[in-house]
């Protein structure tokens, strides 16, 4: 039965759209183990829709489980594969189809990497807001299915509200053609947004259409230095009101975080080590010079009122590359880690200090913690923690799992603020979920799905 499948998709994609055997553990299922041989019965490469198409109707008829492949950033094991399944990896769908400035979207394929839709966008004097640290490597199919956030929610919003129009294949092989450039579409249910943030679970995205924005003429930031988590939130409220709409990014570093990231990497520290709390902003103006001393006015002011510490401004263009790297660079965290656990939580802003200063030191004072990093995105309720533990035993990963996720309930907050529930945290959905809400997302997979086929075991 498997020898018949294999030769019926190479018959209908083509041979060299199809690989085995050797071509097949030269591959890997994440950047971070590139170094682990893919477990995987085939890989299909399609070069189009009609491809994606083909490849699931004959996987289908052979009830055959799929699981789809972008960049290979997630952090929540969404891409983790086994022997018994096919891959549908999308890096030869790579086309940007269209830039159009009037309407202010792009036209893409699934496998496009978002640093190319950056680039894109800023030759025509446009800008695609969403950015993130794996820019470089993320697809925007994949960033669409676990509807990524990163660095300029707070003024743009998740990738939800930045997607315009969205095709996808079902796991028969229906195409849903849903490529709108229109923002407003109040014609019943918006099927798209079943896709977005689904993780692969109904469908495969293929295509999607971008919303792009004016690109800003000026961009600024600075580095803060901040005791007291209250005059944390006192600094944003500040900052957002006095920036009138173009305060883009607030970042919050813990200080211990800080210290690795400026210690273990290339990167110096903007700050000295005296402060509990940095903050990172970013504003995205229309003027250089008038932005840069309205910024730097605002910081002197803050001072004087006490609210900060401390302040440097970004004086130059280097001086951005400088500070947003230490920010981005979440890999230099990573490898001092003898074994790492990621997480992404979210909760109301004002519960933030104590859940992490709470968090901290329950986890620091377990047996098999060596440290605990923390930093995130505080404008938006989204902080991460990266755990450095001492192996990756399963007793450990849970007790960690339980002190960090189980506040949250009753915090109101969710147990992913961006990353997605992947294999990783679908144990915890309930924390996030009423019984109810999974009950519905279950008769829709089954639905949508009915022999369960892709990404099987992932998020339900």
């Amino acid at each position: 039965m498997v020898i018949k499948m294999i030769d019926e998709l190479r018959s209908k994609l083509g041979k060299n759209k199809v690989l085995t055997g050797q071509d097949v553990q030269e591959r890997y299922s994440h950047i971070w183990t590139m170094d682990q041989p893919l477990a995987a019965k085939a890989v299909i490469l399609p070069h189009s829709t009609e491809d994606v198409s083909m490849a699931l109707k004959i996987c289908h008829a052979h009830q055959q489980p799929v699981v789809v492949h972008g960049g290979l950033t997630n952090l929540v094991g969404g891409t983790k594969t086994l022997r018994h399944e096919i891959v549908i990896a999308l890096e030869k769908m790579d086309r940007i189809e269209e830039i159009d400035p009037q309407s202010r979207t792009m036209t893409v394929q699934s496998g496009v990497i978002l640093e190319n839709i950056h680039q894109t966008a800023e030759s025509e004097n446009l800008l695609f807001p969403l950015s993130f640290g794996a820019k470089g490597s993320a697809q925007i199919g994949g960033v669409i299915s676990a509807n990524a956030g990163g660095l300029r929610v707070f003024r743009y919003g998740v990738t939800r509200q930045l997607v315009l129009g969205i095709e996808a294949v079902l796991a028969d092989g229906t195409v849903i053609n849903s490529l709108k450039k229109i923002i407003k579409d109040n014609s019943a249910y918006d099927l798209k947004q079943l896709f977005i943030g689904s993780e692969g679970t109904l469908g495969i995205i293929t295509r999607a259409v971008l919303k792009l924005v004016e690109a800003p003429r000026s961009r600024t930031s600075a580095y803060v230095g901040i005791n007291d988590y209250t005059q944390v939130i006192s600094f944003l409220k500040f900052m957002d009101k006095s920036l009138a709409g173009t305060l883009s990014a607030f970042e919050l570093i813990w200080k211990k975080t800080y210290h690795k990231m400026t210690t273990a990497g290339e990167s110096n520290p903007p700050l000295p080590y005296d402060y509990e709390y940095y903050v990172l902003v970013e504003t995205l103006g229309q003027n250089q010079t008038t932005d840069q001393h309205q910024l730097i006015a605002l910081l002197e002011k803050a001072i004087d009122q006490k609210m900060i510490l401390d302040a440097v401004p970004a004086q130059s263009k280097s001086d951005l590359d400088w500070f947003w790297k230490i920010r981005e660079d979440v890999r230099v965290i990573s490898a001092s880690c003898t074994v790492d656990q990621h997480f992404d939580v979210s909760l109301p802003i004002p519960l933030i200090g104590d859940y992490a200063a709470n968090t901290i030191a329950t986890l620091e004072k377990m047996n098999g913690v060596n440290h605990c990093y923390t930093f995130g995105h505080m404008a938006d309720g989204n902080i991460h923690l990266v755990i450095d533990k001492v192996d990756h035993s399963d007793q450990l990963r849970m007790a960690i799992d339980q002190v960090v996720y189980s506040p949250l309930q009753a915090m109101g907050g969710s147990i992913s603020a961006e990353h997605g529930i992947g294999e990783h945290k679908k144990a915890y959905l309930k924390l996030s979920r009423s019984p109810e809400e999974i009950a519905l997302m279950r008769r829709m997979k089954k639905m949508m799905d009915p022999l369960g086929i892709l990404n099987m075991g992932k998020v339900l």
